[in-house]
């Protein structure tokens, strides 16, 4: 991950040794040549994910987005494109969030399930008829919404979503239930970090996961931000409100292209493609 941008840019050269000294072990030499068990550890992973999409952005001469947005640890990416956060505040909170989160999934062992081929109303009516910790927790795209919740809870909601005519039922290879009322613990963590932080005015409106809607006021950002771990991610709302203040063109920063495959299912007129 991002040895390319290591070898043939300054810049990033940079902020990913400032990387290293942050977190206070050389998380590129896992990110260039770490094994996928050493990438998959809780202090690895997000601290990764964060540092490649923000850093091809700081080193892209072009990226200067009207509007941003990210999926559940992307929105703190986003809220680094837009100035809101500091690289270094930014990643600092993305490690403390990955820690705080293993925690409690180690508290709480649970899991998460995507339910592929039925109406979001379907599925939360199939949730909150389970007497076990169970919710909504990902609108990817139309027809495909991942649940979080308890192992027994998760086991009888995708045996009801089989019932009930979905396409699949799919456990995920996940450490726990992840924007789910069994976060709180991390959530409770995350928002002390928060407080101690500094939000700046961003260059550009955030589509934040809680509310799916254009945000600017910094103490609104906050807000959203330390319950974003125990509320659902609503990226299709979140998209389907930029496609409704004139977004037509979604620039995906990061590895892989998830986000612009859930864009295009969200809004097929939509223009998509990678930094």
């Amino acid at each position: 991950m991002a040895k390319d941008l290591y070898e043939s840019s300054e810049e990033a050269k940079r902020l990913l040794e400032l990387a290293n000294d942050i977190l206070g072990f050389r998380i590129t030499d896992i990110m260039f040549d770490g094994t996928p068990e050493e990438l998959k550890q809780t202090k690895v992973t997000q601290p990764a994910i964060f540092l490649h999409s923000v850093v091809l952005a700081k080193i892209s001469y072009d990226f200067n987005p009207d509007m941003v947005a990210g999926h559940s640890l992307g929105e703190f990416s986003a809220l680094v494109a837009n100035g809101v956060l500091s690289f270094e505040d930014g990643l600092k909170l993305v490690s403390q969030r990955a820690l705080a989160m293993q925690k409690a999934c180690e508290t709480n062992p649970s899991t998460m399930a995507a339910i592929l081929g039925l109406d979001d109303a379907v599925v939360e009516d199939i949730c909150s008829s389970i007497d076990e910790v169970v919710v909504a927790a990902n609108y990817n795209c139309p027809g495909q919404l991942v649940i979080s919740g308890s192992h027994k809870g998760i086991e009888l909601a995708c045996e009801k979503a089989k019932e009930a005519g979905a396409r699949r039922a799919l456990p995920l290879p996940v450490g726990g239930a992840f924007h789910s009322p069994l976060m709180e613990p991390a959530r409770e963590e995350l928002e002390q970090a928060i407080d101690a932080t500094a939000f700046n005015q961003g260059s550009c409106p955030v589509y934040q996961n809680v509310s799916a809607q254009a945000e600017t006021n910094v103490d609104t950002i906050k807000a959203n931000l330390k319950t974003q771990l125990t509320a659902p991610v609503r990226w299709t709302q979140s998209v389907q409100a930029m496609v409704a203040d004139s977004g037509t063109t979604f620039i995906e920063s990061g590895p892989g292209k998830v986000l612009q495959g859930l864009v295009k299912k969200i809004h097929r007129e939509a223009e998509v493609a990678s930094i």
